[in-house]
């Protein structure tokens, strides 16, 4: 039997190794278009950033020690240009010219490649792109005598390939169409990231997008949208990828919006073909929406599935995804998993969102360091979405709601997580503990919650109580609160219902704690009371820019 694999890096690499592994005389060969069919494309930025020093580290495995180890037949720099299903054979050409290579079973793990948007300019040699170690290795080698560089697109290898250039001593601008920064994290935590990069020194500019690329003899300028021009040393094309599928396609290999459709085993609507990795679209594990998901941990369990069913091992389904993905920023980590709002939105999905503040670990013990969590759960309690940024165990929360997005956790199951406790590492009531505490008094109605997205509403119609220290007030508020510490509530709640004179009362705090002791009194008091989510940290985040017109100071 012959298996050919298109493609190596994750997908295409893993299938072929595995197949190895189950069968000693299965004729493997893997075919790929770059120069390395094994390297890790994910440590790329930090090649950059000089964090990884060799180049050698790059790469997993060379076509050398596949052959030496499993007796893959590994062919580098040999592309693919037809296919003809019927006849199972693949036209491919290199360095030899033309020839054709007959299969019996095929797997196409092609990858995507970097969009291209249409803009005048953007084959100036200063224009660069990261997803390769020939990519990495010119973009270093750019770098030196450079004095600055403009990022398009601020998404994570946008984000990663920007913070390397400013390390490097390299002025970096960064430019976004969307909104905010890492368009899938929410506005409110975007803004955090955004704060971040400023504080690197990093230039952001969102919500405006490239317009063209003057080119120039000593530099390059940048056009935006809104007219400002950015001189550039190094441009870094960012925006996005799609996959790569145009010749699959062509011969008859099903697609929806580009990526390859597969059934639950891996296999293509094309017998004996199948597909792993970047190029195909995998199913939402809460929406369950159909899209590509570039991320190296499904690609790789992907081609060990689809190898399994070649070699008549019939193993668990493809796996749905939940999408989790963490990136490093600044001495910030940011990480996310499972359905944001927007994905939600698009679903018709109803739910819930929480933001807390929490500690890392046990706050008497030195060097413990704020969390901001975000989690959004169905009205049936189903844990559907959690975003995460912090300097420490962001990564270890994140992973644990990903298992609990994957088990069909609901938030009641959160509270019951018998997680590890040890001062230097957590606290008694983990973050993901008090996540589904919280959860769970929204959906018992314990605690009604208003958010940053409120704001307008509440300033009209409502009594807006301020339970902080006159201290902290004076360091910035909304206008028109009526302050009474927390602790003084009890003894001056006559001062609220004269304030209130019949509107609702919301209630906030520094980060939603003191307020929701705060909101429980005024319930029990007879008050329509609700609590700020996330408290004043996060209303700030979510305001944006909007943030300094509407906080006052005294």
């Amino acid at each position: 039997m012959r298996l050919v694999v298109v493609g190596g890096v994750a997908g295409g690499m893993s299938a072929a190794a595995r197949a190895r592994r189950l069968s000693e005389d299965a004729d493997i060969i893997v075919l790929e278009r770059g120069g390395e069919v094994s390297f890790a494309n994910c440590g790329l930025p930090y090649f950059v950033g000089g964090e990884i020093q060799d180049e050698a580290q790059l790469l997993v495995q060379t076509p050398a020690g596949l052959r030496a180890s499993l007796g893959i037949d590994v062919r580098v720099n040999t592309d693919v240009v037809a296919l003809d299903p019927s006849a199972r054979t693949l036209t491919i050409s290199d360095e030899n010219g033309r020839s054709q290579l007959t299969y019996d079973h095929l797997i196409l793990s092609p990858g995507a490649s970097a969009i291209r948007p249409p803009l005048a300019g953007l084959d100036s040699p200063r224009v660069h792109t990261l997803r390769t170690v020939p990519d990495a290795v010119a973009l270093k080698a750019a770098t030196r005598g450079a004095a600055t560089a403009v990022v398009l697109g601020a998404g994570f290898i946008g984000l990663e390939a920007a913070e390397a250039l400013q390390a490097r001593g390299i002025r970096t601008s960064v430019v976004e169409l969307a909104p905010h920064v890492l368009p899938p994290l929410e506005a409110e935590m975007a803004q955090l990231v955004r704060d971040e990069l400023l504080r690197l020194g990093i230039d952001v500019r969102d919500g405006v997008s490239a317009t063209s690329v003057e080119k120039g003899a000593q530099n390059d300028v940048v056009i935006l949208s809104d007219g400002t021009r950015i001189s550039a040393d190094i441009i870094v094309l960012s925006v996005g990828v799609r996959p790569d599928t145009l010749l699959w396609e062509q011969a008859g290999v099903s697609c929806e919006r580009g990526a390859i459709l597969t059934d639950e085993m891996g296999h293509t609507s094309v017998e004996g073909i199948w597909a792993v990795g970047d190029a195909t679209a995998s199913a939402d594990l809460v929406t369950g929406a159909r899209r590509p998901v570039a991320l190296a941990g499904p690609a790789n369990r992907a081609g060990r599935l689809v190898a399994d069913a070649i070699m008549g091992r019939r193993g668990h389904a493809l796996p749905s995804l939940a999408g989790t993905a963490i990136v490093r920023v600044g001495e910030l980590t940011v990480a996310l998993t499972g359905a944001n709002r927007r994905a939600l939105d698009d679903a018709g999905l109803e739910y819930h969102t929480v933001h807390l503040h929490p500690l890392n670990h046990a706050g008497y013990f030195p060097g413990a360091s704020q969390i901001h969590l975000l989690l959004h759960f169905g009205s049936d309690g189903r844990v559907l979405g959690a975003q995460a940024i912090g300097n420490d165990g962001v990564d270890k929360r994140i992973d644990v709601l990903s298992v609990a997005i994957k088990a069909g956790f609901t938030v009641r199951d959160l509270v019951d997580l018998d997680l590890a406790y040890s001062p230097p590492y957590g606290s008694a009531k983990d973050p993901v503990n008090m996540a589904g505490m919280m959860a769970c008094n929204v959906l018992d109605g314990t605690l009604t919650l208003w958010h940053a997205s409120d704001i307008d509403d509440v300033l009209a119609t409502a009594l807006v109580l301020d339970v902080r220290s006159a201290a902290e007030v004076a360091e910035g508020s909304l206008p028109g609160v009526l302050n009474i510490p927390h602790t003084e509530l009890r003894d001056r709640m006559g001062e609220v219902r004269e304030a209130a004179d019949g509107r609702p009362v919301r209630v906030l705090c520094a980060s939603g704690v003191r307020s929701y002791l705060a909101q429980r009194q005024l319930v029990h008091a007879g008050f329509d009371a609700a609590n700020l989510s996330g408290g004043m940290l996060t209303l700030i985040a979510g305001l944006g820019a909007r943030a300094s017109q509407l906080i006052t100071t005294n």
